[in-house]
């Protein structure tokens, strides 16, 4: 949709008469912002600016209508900005005189009072070019460049960013109807070195609210070298500089000089409803109108800046954020002065600081153009470019002009990647499987590389002319040229038709017959297909159609029988198990029938009899007798010993000790029980009888525990003692029992810290168009964490975007019904997302009517002509006399109350006049006693006018009179000079509370 606003005859004519060009006294839109359904516009409108409120969908339905001064420039070329906060909120600013001598930054509209900055004061703007407005929390934020009032030395230009709050209601006496928040800081976008290179001009910024960024494209001066760069700012760097110190000038002959904040981490604070500005005292008011310029200077993100060209001048910048393989990228899209836009990467890897990845050529060759305008559409992926006759709109994702895997991933293109599985250059969302989607973003594109010539886009259809024997025609043609991009280096010319020919009347021609297709089946009889079309050219505008079929059919592999199928038979049964317990396998097998060549296995293995095996124990066999105590008789006690081995079978690493079995018996010296014991024991007992004392053993204490064998899933400690308390001599008794004991440990199962399993295969797209998404999942199952353990770390689940495209329909949703007409009629309307709607999008029609529902009050009929039976009771003619009286004593009381505020408003009027004495000094006057109200004569005053307000928004927020006034007096020259009219007092007054 579209709509025209220009200005009337008279305003032009009255704009030339002012000496103005008829070029400069045209009506061009310099504000323009999208809030809600509206759309807010503001106009220079031939020097008398202007401002409207239009409906969304109709532009042409006009809202409202407001007064554009200090909205809006008056001249076309004066630099301006503007913003509209959530609460309805204008901030501008621009010039708001005709000369261009007052710039200010204006607060209109909304619910708050009008404020700007001080007038005709060039330490707050000096000559400023305002770049760009943003709403950010608590402030509004203005980017601007001005020359630079702390600079000693001659004249330079400083870029600024400055704020104020959202909540600032001006000031009381000082500062009145004037920002009391108002600060501005310096933006230092520069070469590192010794001596840094300033780029010093700003001329556009890009405001990233996800990540709190914001992007300036720097210049040098105009009567420099010309020299570009881009930096970029973190908000946090900027609340820092406003946080710090202010710098401040004492007196004009006095240096800038570093000034404590007081208040260091101002928040706008909060502000009552019932006194707005009671913690605005004087001394705050007076830092306020002094202390505005900040010290500290506003650095950027990176030492240098992200992209740097020599003589060239950047103009215009947008950036849009990637989402690449691994990682997100920042592509910045920069217009130069010659027409171009620069394609370039912002990023803080070194190997990638400053990579170009490709200049746009958007203007025939041998034009050069300075981009005017610079938007990035986001939900449509487009890239729009203002020039001075027309808007051109360019796709953000061009992968398919990369034909090959070598061209897509050497370009460094964040939105392309190469589909192993399409094998073509695709955007991620297009991919058919994130997995097979492969990126090279690890260095700058090289440039000077052999290209292949491609063919560019279609020119428009155009009327030619075309001869075929002895007839002639109009047709309609177009024609591209080599030039996307163009062989370089050695590259190959274009491949393709370079003038396409239509619509001409002409007979249709049959092309030549395409091959025979392959047959229809590899064996056995199957047919072949072989076409042709009428389309050589095909028949147009009246010509003849073909004659003959264009499709022939034949018989193939006659003589070629199928074999055999070949074919798996079905699985045998499951042989037996390997083990009996602890986990085996079994496995079953088929035969490939009619050959061998059967894909797949012929034996398919499983496991079988998971169930841990039962314990096993196995006892050593027994030791020979051993003596242990002998009596001084000659008997005596002996002792064997065996070991228990046991072990899950399942698992040999579980093997464990078992605890020793001591057995002992006893044999007297006199043979009552038979002892059988080896020749070396008895002669032993023989040679042990002594007349010595006999010391029988005993133990000592056990020691320590040893450390277990095993920290987890049960080992085994041990403990010793020995038979040295006493030691056994002359034949005595050793120790009973044994020297060494085990004990069970750790039977708690070992720790597992969890680990992630494989990710699933991504899952088809969740939609089929308007935007789905790809998913894929994994667990923290290999192994799963024991308790108490690490968990697994990391996402879960990934999703990806797909098919994008926009769905079936196209319509946009309707909007709201209008107000009735005068004929009692409403309408909505809707409009066509898609730009190019096929046959089966954008179908019904784009707005619908319907009837007025009003809702009707039945007439009151006199009371004879109402059917009893409705029980309304009846209007008598006393009713009526009762109505009659009360609207006549109704009216008369308002008549009065409307006399007496008249009167008492003409009695404070008169209260209000200022008494002047006629002699020059009256109080030292000595003269006669001429009555004191001859003395003095009324006479006009004028107020002192304190603040600076366009008189829409004055009036709006001030619009009371009160008796307290400060004044400025006029003294008369002679006594009856004047006739005072209290009704044409200019007096403006301002109260004291």
């Amino acid at each position: 949709q579209a709509t025209a606003w220009g200005s009337d005859e008279d305003t032009r004519r009255s704009c030339q008469s002012k000496g103005k060009t008829e070029e400069e006294c045209q009506n061009y839109v310099r504000v323009l912002i999208v809030y809600g359904k509206k759309v807010f516009t503001c106009g220079t409108n031939a020097f008398s600016p202007v401002c409207s409120s239009r409906q969304v969908g109709n532009l042409s339905k006009i809202i409202d209508r407001i007064n554009g001064v200090a909205r809006c420039p008056y001249d076309p070329r004066h630099n301006s900005t503007a913003v509209i906060t959530s609460r309805g909120e204008l901030y501008a600013a621009t010039v708001i005189d005709f000369s261009g001598r007052d710039p200010a930054i204006y607060r209109s509209l909304g619910n708050v009072p009008p404020l700007r900055t001080a007038q005709y004061n060039s330490k707050w703007l000096n000559e400023p070019n305002f770049i760009a407005a943003y709403d950010i929390g608590l402030f509004t934020y203005f980017f601007f460049r001005e020359n630079a009032v702390e600079h000693d030395c001659g004249k330079t230009v400083y870029s600024r960013v400055a704020r104020v709050c959202k909540n600032d209601i001006g000031g009381r006496f000082l500062l009145e109807d004037t920002w009391t928040t108002f600060m501005k800081a310096r933006l230092n976008c520069s070469r590192a070195g010794e001596i840094p290179f300033y780029y010093n001009e700003l001329q556009s910024t890009f405001y990233l609210p996800e990540q709190d960024l914001i992007y300036g494209v720097f210049t040098t001066n105009v009567n420099s070298i010309a020299a570009s760069a881009v930096c970029a700012f973190n908000l946090s760097a900027i609340t820092q500089a406003f946080n710090g110190p202010f710098r401040y000038q004492e007196n004009p002959r006095s240096a800038w000089l570093p000034t404590l904040n007081p208040i260091p981490n101002f928040q706008c604070g909060t502000l009552s409803d019932d006194s707005p500005n009671e913690n605005l005292t004087e001394r705050v008011l007076q830092d306020a109108q002094r202390l505005f310029l900040m010290n500290d200077v506003v650095q950027p993100v990176t030492v240098d800046p992200y992209v740097t060209q020599d003589s060239i001048r950047f103009s215009k910048l947008v950036v849009d954020i990637v989402q690449g393989k691994d990682t997100l990228y920042h592509v910045m899209y920069i217009g130069t002065e010659y027409g171009t836009i620069l394609k370039a990467l912002s990023s803080t890897n070194r190997s990638l600081r400053s990579c170009y990845l490709e200049e746009m050529q958007i203007l025939p060759d041998g034009q050069r153009e300075a981009i005017k305008s610079l938007q990035i559409l986001h939900s449509d992926r487009s890239l729009f470019v203002g020039l001075n006759n027309g808007v051109l709109k360019i796709p953000l994702e061009r992968c398919s002009m990369y034909r090959t895997e070598g061209e897509c991933l050497g370009a460094r293109d964040p939105y392309c990647g190469w589909d192993n599985k399409q094998k073509r250059c695709t955007t991620i969302e297009d991919s058919s499987n994130m997995s097979l989607w492969t990126q090279n973003i690890t260095e700058c594109p090289v440039k000077n590389l052999t290209t292949n010539g491609r063919l560019g886009p279609w020119s428009p259809w155009q009327l030619c002319e075309h001869s075929d024997g002895d007839s002639t025609g109009s047709c309609m043609c177009r024609s591209r040229s080599c030039d996307s991009p163009r062989p370089r280096c050695g590259g190959r010319g274009c491949e393709g038709a370079r003038i396409e020919v239509a619509n001409c009347s002409r007979n249709g021609a049959w092309t030549p017959w395409s091959s025979w297709a392959p047959c229809s089946t590899s064996c056995g009889i199957g047919f072949q297909v072989r076409q042709r079309s009428c389309s050589n050219p095909a028949p147009r505008y009246g010509g003849r159609v073909c004659v003959g079929q264009s499709r022939e059919e034949r018989f193939c592999n006659e003589n070629s029988p199928c074999p055999l199928p070949i074919f798996w038979s079905s699985w045998g049964p499951w042989n037996k198990c390997s083990v009996n317990c602890g986990g085996g396998i079994h496995s079953r097998q088929r035969s490939c029938e009619n050959g061998n060549t059967c894909p797949g296995c012929a034996v398919e293995y499983k496991t079988c009899n998971p169930e841990s095996c039962p314990e096993v124990r196995r006892n050593t066999p027994w030791t020979p007798w051993m003596p242990v105590n002998i009596t001084q008789n000659g008997a005596r006690q002996e002792q064997r010993f065996r070991y228990t081995c046991r072990a899950q079978l399942s698992d040999p690493h579980e093997l464990q000790f078992g605890r020793k079995k001591t057995e002992s018996r006893f044999c007297p010296n006199d043979g009552s029980a038979v002892c059988d014991t080896d020749s070396l024991v008895d002669d032993l007992l023989k040679t042990g009888k002594t007349s010595a004392r006999i010391i029988n053993g005993g133990w000592s204490f056990w020691g320590a525990w040893s450390s277990c064998s095993r920290d987890c899933e049960l080992g085994f400690r041990i403990r010793k003692r020995t038979c040295t308390n006493p030691e056994p001599k002359n034949g005595g008794l050793p120790c009973v029992g044994s020297a060494m004991e085990y004990q069970d440990c750790n039977p708690h199962p070992c720790p597992v810290k969890g680990s992630w399993s494989c990710w699933t295969p991504w899952s088809h797209c969740s939609a089929t168009c308007g935007g789905g998404h790809y998913q894929r999942t994994r667990t923290c199952t290999n192994p799963a964490p024991s308790s108490g353990e690490d968990i697994c770390i990391g996402l879960h689940t990934e999703e990806a975007l797909c098919n994008t495209h926009p769905c079936e329909g196209g319509w946009s949703e309707w909007s709201e019904w209008s107000l009735c007409n005068e004929e009692g009629i409403q309408y909505r309307s809707r409009y066509c997302e898609v730009h190019s709607p096929d046959s089966s999008q954008c179908i019904g029609n784009s707005t619908q009517y319907q009837d007025c529902l009003y809702n009707e009050i039945p007439v009151i009929l006199p009371a004879s002509s109402i059917d009893e039976s409705t029980n309304c009771g009846g209007f008598s003619l006393i009713h009526l006399i009762a109505t009659g009286v009360s609207c006549f004593f109704g009216s008369s009381l308002l008549t009065f109350v409307i006399y007496v505020y008249c009167q008492r408003c003409q009695r404070q009027s008169q209260e209000s006049t200022v008494i002047h004495p006629t002699t020059p000094n009256h109080l030292h006057y000595k003269g006669n006693t001429t009555p004191k109200n001859e003395k003095y004569t009324p006479m006009e005053f004028k107020t002192l006018n304190k603040n600076n307000l366009i008189p829409d928004d004055r009036t709006n927020f001030y619009p009371l009179q009160q008796t307290n006034v400060y004044t400025t007096t006029y003294y008369p020259s002679t006594l009856n000079k004047y006739d005072y009219r209290p009704e044409a007092s200019p007096g403006r007054t301002f109260t004291n509370s």
